[in-house]
């Protein structure tokens, strides 16, 4: 904060945007290697979804899910169900964002077996170096210290483990939920889960009668090559988080989706008290639901999935050609998800304090990339619309900024 306050610090600001790329104040043009924070799906200022968002606002703007609710929010909600296989995730709550998607996944679990009958079942098996958001909720199911330490005495009772080896020392008899986010860390610097991980999880919480929670607010929307991450091994979760990429970008919006047993778990009288007690002012915003509405039209239209795959091949041939960089210790892709891990020549781990990765990432600045690192990881994950031209560029950013700043560090 204090360097971000300091009266020399000149902060980016960002007027316009099209396609992948941001424009400054200054009319400078950026690649938008981030996705603005992993949210943007089909590029900033798509003609679908823009025109969407104002014929919605012609209608009505905003209306309350308390009693109520409007033409968009039904319409995404079959549409979202539909994605899955049939009598799977059939039911779908809405949120405001990923961390909220991740308390309503939490709250839901834990509620389900008190209606159960089986209220002892209170704990959550996570993982290590997790990210799952920054409500108190969600913060406690991570496994970053950074974003759980300071707020430990007021969390979910949490078991982490770091890999499916440690299943069998867990005692699932006290477990409500096991909550991954399938085939990718995102927040730990884009670290990459085992194949079949999430068929072996599956069967694990079948076998123990323990919820399976899915966080794809990262993963979700095509960031893997598929719609979905879990779709790479036809693992449907209890429960899946969603959010960032839903509204394409534009818009907040989160949903939680829900298999028809646990919310059957819900039904009941006034008098019963089975009511899921949860919800926000915006929760199902219509014109949230139907940017997300456009968003998928676009996917289906444009044929996005199809036309990502010659991306991610040529994203793994351009990364490839950074590991003859002395300082990129190791690159790790999940489709359109990739983390370029930088060191000293040596192998060593720079010093956290000289946050080299920032470095990095500010420089690339310079040669029109717009990213952000994760400690001295170098995070590209560009909006499935950008060009292989405009992909070529992203990486070559990296590729000069690396050397440029590395070099430097290491003299």
């Amino acid at each position: 904060m204090k360097a971000w306050c300091a009266p020399e610090h000149q902060p980016l600001i960002l007027v316009e945007g099209e396609g992948a790329v941001l424009r400054d104040i200054a009319g400078r043009d950026y690649i938008d290697g981030n996705s603005s924070i992993w949210t943007n799906i089909h590029g900033h200022r798509h003609p679908k979804i823009h025109a969407a968002i104002k014929r919605q606002l012609d209608r009505v703007a905003h209306v309350s899910f308390l009693g109520s609710t409007n033409v968009p929010a039904i319409e995404l909600a079959e549409q979202l169900a539909g994605c899955f296989p049939p009598r799977t995730l059939t039911r779908v709550f809405y949120s405001d964002d990923g961390s909220t998607a991740v308390e309503v996944a939490a709250k839901m679990a834990l509620q389900y077996w008190q209606l159960s009958g089986q209220p002892a079942k209170t704990r959550f098996l996570a993982f290590e170096k997790a990210y799952h958001g920054d409500t108190t909720g969600a913060a406690s199911l991570g496994g970053m210290e950074m974003f759980t330490r300071r707020f430990s005495a007021i969390h979910f009772p949490v078991q982490r483990i770091a890999d499916l080896q440690a299943l069998s020392s867990v005692d699932a008899s006290l477990l409500a939920a096991v909550i991954i986010e399938p085939l990718v860390q995102g927040a730990a610097g884009i670290q990459l889960w085992p194949q079949n991980m999430l068929k072996v999880l599956r069967t694990w919480c079948d076998a123990n009668r323990v919820l399976l929670i899915f966080d794809e607010v990262l993963t979700g929307f095509g960031r893997t090559g598929r719609l979905f991450a879990c779709e790479h091994e036809s693992v449907v979760p209890d429960l899946l988080c969603l959010a960032k990429g839903l509204s394409g970008g534009c818009l907040p919006l989160a949903a939680t989706l829900a298999t028809e047993n646990v919310y059957e778990a819900f039904l009941g009288e006034f008098h019963e008290l089975k009511t899921f007690f949860y919800g926000h002012s915006y929760c199902g915003n219509p014109l949230g639901c139907a940017a997300a509405l456009a968003s998928l039209q676009v996917f289906r239209e444009e044929e996005t999935l199809k036309t990502l795959s010659a991306k991610i091949s040529l994203l793994r041939d351009e990364l490839h050609g950074l590991r003859a960089l002395p300082n990129v210790a190791e690159i790790r892709q999940c489709g359109f998800i990739a983390g370029i891990e930088i060191r000293k020549a040596t192998g060593e781990p720079f010093p956290w304090q000289n946050q080299t990765g920032a470095r990095v990432c500010l420089a690339a600045r310079s040669h029109g990339l717009l990213t952000r690192p994760i400690l001295d990881t170098i995070i590209l994950i560009p909006p499935l619309c950008i060009t292989q031209d405009q992909l070529i560029r992203a990486v070559e950013a990296i590729r000069r900024s690396i050397r440029e700043v590395c070099e430097q560090h290491e003299n």
